[in-house]
Parts: C-alpha cells; structure tokens; sequence
C-alpha cells in the first residue's frame, strides 16, 4: 500500500513540473514568441537581391559608347548533382569538352572565372560551403555552348546557364580615358557597397572615366525578393512581391565620337612620326583635348597611351592588368587632366595678361632682345663668374619687341624683363611672383577646374613660401625668370593650359569643363542637363576670401562636384581684368599663327579660317628622362605644347595638343591641333547639310 505522503509528494512534483512547463510554453509562445517567430523566419526565408541593369551611355550624337550585353556563364549546383559517382563524372567531362575548363586542375582559390583551377575543384569548393548554391565553373561562354548545354539540361542535373549582363564598349580603347571600365568591389569597402544594397561577389562598380564618376546615376537601384528555403538551403518558392530593381539611368556625353577619332589618330600619326625621325622610341605619351569655349564642353579628349577596356568588362585579367600598371607611361592614367608638365612659352600668357593689366608695361612700348640678358649674383656683384645668363630661344635675339610681337614671337627675354623686372628698363621686380601666381590662378592653374572625371591634378603655381618650405631656400630673381616663360617649378596640366587660353578666347570667363550633357531615363526623357556653368568672370572681378563665390550661378552643377571645387580651390585676390587688355592678348595670339614670323606660323594656319593660338616648349628632366641620359646642361629635352582656337573672331572650339619629349610646340602639336580644327568645322558643315 502506497503511504499517503508518498502520492501527495509525487503528486506536488508533477504539479511543479506541469507549471514549469507551462510557465516555460508561455514564456516560449507568449512572452518571447514575437522574437522566436522571427528567428525561426529568418531560418526559413531569405532575401534575395535582383541585379538592378546599368544606363548605357552615350555620345553628343546618340552614337552608343557603352551597353549592356548578355554573357552566359555555367553554374553548377553540387546537391543538385546525381548521386552516382559515375554519372557525376560524365557530366563533368562532358562540361570540360563545351566550356574547355579542365577537368581536373588544382589550384588555390581565387574569384569565379579567374582561370588556374578544374571543374572537380570548383564544385568540391562549392559542395564544402554552399552546396545548394549554384556555383560558376566557366563564364562568358559563347552563344552557340550555352544554347547546346541548355538543350541538354534534361541529362545535365545540377547544371544550369545563366544570361549576365557584362559591359561592351563600341569605341574601346578610343574612348576608354573618358569612358573607364567596371570591376569588382574591392574587399576593403565590402561593408560600404553592401550597405547601399550591392552583392559584393556579383555587382561591379566604376573604376575610372564615366563609369566611376557617374556611378551613383548609372548603377540604378538593386532589388530584393523573399524566398522560402528548407533546412538544407533549397529554393522551395517565392514569398510576396518583393521590391522590383530600379534601372540605372542613361548617359549623354558631350564627346563627338567622330571628332575623338580624328584627334587620336592625329596625336598618333605624330608621335609614330616623331619616333621614325628619331630612329628611336622618342615620345610614348600625349594628350588632346578639343572644348567649346563658350561652354565648357569637352568634345574630345584623348590620352597616350591607353588601353582596351573591353578587355576589362567580363573580368580583369591579371596579366594584362599588370602589364599596364607597370608601363612607365602610364596607360590607365587621363594624361589630360591628371598629368602635370612644366607648360613652357604657353605660361607666358599669364605673364603678358599680369603685366599689361597691372601696367608695368605699355603694349606699344618696345623692349630690346639682343638674344640674352645677364643678372648679378647679389652676394657678389663684382663677380662676373657668379652672374646667371637667361636666353631666348632665338639666339641673336629679335630686337626691339612690343606687347604684341612679344607673344607672336614668345620672345623669352621680353617676358623676363616685364615678369621679373631688368635694371632701369623695367624697374622693380616688374609683375613679381606674387602677382604672377594671383593672375595664373584666375587664369585656372594651380587648382583643380573640378572636370567630371577622376583623377585631376591641381598643378604647381610656386612662390617664395613654397620654395622654402619645400627646398629650405630662398626665392631667387632666376626662379622669378624661370616661371614667367613657364618654366623651373611651374607645372600645370594640359585641361589648365587649355582653359587659360580659353579664358582669354571668350572674353573672360573660365568656364566648368565637363563630358557629360545629360542625364536620361530608359525612354529617352532628360532627366537632368548640365548647362553652361561659369566658374569665374576674370573681366568681372575674380575671387577675394569667400570661395562661395565660385560657379555660384551653376545650379545644375552637382552640388558636391561643386563642393569638391570649393574646397580645392586656393583663394586668390580680387582683380578685374581690362577688357582692352584681353583684346590685345586675343590679337598678340592671332599674330602667333598669321604674323610671318609667329611661332606657329605657317604649321597651324587654317584654310580660309581665322585663329589664334599659343605654342610652348617646356623643358624638363623627369626621371625617364634623367634614366635616358636626355638631360645635358643647356640642353635639355622638352615637351611640345599648341593650343589655338578659332573662329578668331566669335571662337566655338578650342584645342590643345601635348607630346611628352615632342621638341618645338609648333612643329609638333600645331599640325595635330590645325587637322582637329579643320576636322570640326568639316564635321559642322556636314551636320549643317543633313
């Protein structure tokens, strides 16, 4: 017989038990079920992202630069594979006969499609982290392998064929400096691109040109779905609508492909010309840039050397890869915006500007050339030995020289002496180096112009400060010489040379140099245009201590473009500059081309069109250069700059031609910058006919 102690203790255990249990069932059902209910969610739906598809772009005529195309890649899913061992490897086989991946191939890991590993070892890669993921073994597929493995699917389970949308870029290594390429996002800014709602292992991004700078815009919106997966991982279906993708939106460049042809193949023709002439590999890089003046616009921009971004869109081959970051001249580099070169006899345009408007010289006042000038060492006057001889590129000299023979003859001694001051001729320190900085930075040196591309250079404006800062010396009346005729530590970029010349060519303004007109949607409405922007009015008075002041009318800029300008951009002192004197800097460069003596006359003189234009040659012993033994005292090597404009009277384009160790500006660059502008006006005529 039970004791009757014993069945109520039992009896209060099983009733502490059940109140355990209930109190824990609601604790579980009621009080926590919210959070367990989403636990138990997340274990059995995922989201999963929808590729958004990229805008195309395109050129200043509708031409397309860049679209989309379908590549198919073969995926292999390893618990969706037979289970016999036998049927797995004739599958295998059968891959490795379509897609030539090898069937067996060790190798470390690395991402999908690069090539080094077997279809045995990408799918045991697979099958030990996803196994029902589909995993890539071979990508960009010809169209003919992927419909024949589509066919047979029925006999291939656990293969599948998948359309991806990888970059084709019709005009490649034509375009590719303004355009750039896609590649994948780089593992140090994972979380960044994953917290936009990217997938680092499949979306791309911009890596230069275009593609970078307009990622936002092009990229789109990717979109998510809800899927219901089992236990293992596999797809059992599709839950609710989820957030469709948002394309990306359409480019419009102000680029005229056309146009870009001919200036690449004229910068070409020349530096393979120079190199012939030469017996040797003389000159390896050049930039033109071809601009509206009135605008702004770049209608073409070509650098040398470049490279195919075609080869770059499905992926980035590491050899190639390597092979042009390892080129000494630089072919992933925009040598047009992001290259700075000692800008030579171009710079003295800023001299001439400074000078005149300041008055420390009369256009008609004449100076004497005799071919050179001699300055005192100032710490020993009576010691000729110490004396410095600054020369000018015409050795018996040209004379008597005024204003504007001074700039059609770009007669060095003449803007030494108004640059730096010379004895009682002119007293002084003539412009001085203080003021020449202040009129090269309203000009648009020394700072970035804020282009819509990556990359740009802010150039080098130097001063007593910088010279002691950065060499531990005092400034010298020599480097005052030196940067008046745009050489010693002057450096500058051929888009800032470009827009000097610009500058004075339209009467004043510096305008915002950019490559994109318009923003489209997928049916062809403008969403966005970028107008006009004027950064600054030199002949309405440039700049004083509040940088605000900067593209303030520029309301299509993108306000953080114009930010990043702001930011960049040094203050200068308020001047204004006489439209009397831009006159007779306009007519000092006309004489440079129709004036029998100009410098660029007769190789940039135009058929029955006006011009004007400005040719520089920049000394310089740069590394390569130092390596090539090139750099002889006296003697040193130098870049050829022309930049010309035309009409002369009411200009529509301006152009400039840069070849690194090109000799003589107007013998080497004024040629390719006449063939662009005689093109451009061809090109307008026929547009015109139409």
């Amino acid at each position: 017989m039970i004791q009757s102690w014993r069945l109520r203790a039992t009896m209060v255990a099983m009733g502490v038990l059940l109140a355990i249990f209930i109190g824990r069932l609601f604790s579980l059902q009621i009080l926590q079920g919210e959070l367990y209910l989403s636990l138990a969610d997340d274990n059995r739906f995922d989201r999963v992202s929808i590729a958004a598809p990229r805008g195309v772009i395109y050129d200043s005529n509708g031409s397309l630069l860049v679209r989309n195309l379908p590549a198919f890649n073969v995926y292999v899913t390893p618990a969706l594979l037979p289970d016999s061992e036998a049927e797995i490897e004739a599958i295998f086989v059968k891959l490795a006969e379509l897609t030539g991946v090898p069937l067996d191939q060790p190798g470390p890991p690395a991402a999908a499609c690069v090539a080094g590993r077997g279809i045995r070892q990408l799918v045991e890669e697979g099958e030990t982290n996803r196994p029902f993921d589909a995993w890539p073994v071979a990508c960009d597929i010809d169209e003919t392998t992927a419909r024949i493995l589509r066919q047979q699917q029925i006999d291939l389970p656990g293969i599948s064929v998948e359309a991806v949308p990888v970059r084709e870029y019709p005009t490649g290594y034509l375009t590719s400096a303004v355009i750039g390429y896609l590649g994948p996002i780089p593992a140090a800014q994972v979380d960044f691109w994953e917290s936009l709602g990217f997938v680092a292992d499949r979306d791309k991004v911009g890596y230069g040109g275009v593609e970078l700078n307009y990622q936002d815009i092009l990229a789109g919106q990717n979109g998510l779905k809800l899927v219901e997966k089992d236990v293992a991982g596999s797809l059992l279906a599709e839950v609710g609508p989820g957030n469709p993708a948002v394309p990306g939106n359409n480019l419009k460049l102000t680029i005229d492909t056309r146009l870009q042809a001919i200036a690449t193949s004229a910068l070409e023709n020349r530096m393979e010309f120079i190199n012939r002439v030469a017996g040797d590999v003389r000159t390896t890089i050049g930039a033109v840039i071809a601009m509206d003046p009135q605008t702004g616009e770049i209608l073409a921009m070509v650098s040398i050397p470049t490279y195919e971004n075609n080869r770059l869109s499905r992926f980035i081959p590491e050899y190639y890869f390597r092979q042009l970051f390892e080129d000494a001249s630089k072919p992933l580099v925009n040598h047009a915006i992001s290259s700075v070169f000692p800008p030579g006899s171009s710079y003295k345009m800023v001299t001439a500007v400074g000078a005149l408007n300041e008055g420390v010289i009369d256009a008609n006042r004449t100076l004497f050339d005799a071919g050179q000038i001699t300055i005192q060492n100032q710490y020993f006057p009576n010691d000729p030995g110490k004396a410095k001889e600054f020369v000018c590129w015409k050795e018996d000299g040209h004379g008597n020289v005024d204003f504007l023979r001074g700039i059609a003859w770009s007669c060095n001694v003449y803007f030494y002496k108004i640059g730096g001051g010379f004895e009682d001729e002119v007293p002084g320190d003539g412009l001085g180096i203080q003021l020449l900085g202040v009129y090269a930075r309203a000009l648009g040196y020394g700072s970035r112009l804020g282009i819509d591309l990556p990359g740009e250079e802010d150039g080098l404006i130097p001063n007593q400060d910088w010279k002691r800062l950065n060499l531990g010396e005092s400034w010298s009346t020599g480097d005052t010489y030196n940067s008046v005729v745009g050489q010693g530590f002057v450096g500058a970029t051929p888009l800032q040379v470009l827009t000097s010349i610009s500058t004075i060519a339209n009467g004043g303004r510096v305008m915002w140099p950019h490559v994109v007109q318009e923003v489209l949607d997928g049916e062809g409405n403008i969403q966005h245009r970028y107008e006009p922007c004027v950064l600054w009015d030199i002949a309405d008075g440039v700049l004083i201590e509040d940088t605000s002041q900067i593209a303030s009318g520029c309301d299509s800029m993108d306000p953080e473009l114009r930010e990043n300008l702001i930011a960049g951009y040094s203050v200068s002192p308020d001047i204004t500059v006489a439209p009397s004197v831009l006159d007779l800097a306009r007519e000092g460069m006309r004489l440079v081309v129709e004036d029998e003596e100009g410098t660029a006359n007769p190789y940039a003189v135009l058929d029955g069109i006006s011009s004007g234009g400005k040719t520089g040659t920049g000394e310089f012993c740069d590394e390569t250069a130092f390596k090539r033994n090139l750099c002889e005292p006296g003697n040193w090597p130098s870049h050829s700059w022309y930049t010309g404009f035309a009409p002369y009277e009411n200009p529509e384009i301006v152009v400039i031609a840069f070849v690194y160790n090109g000799s003589e500006g107007a013998i080497t660059s004024g040629p390719i910058v006449k063939q662009v502008l005689e093109a451009y006006f061809e090109l307008k005529a026929i547009d015109a006919a139409r």
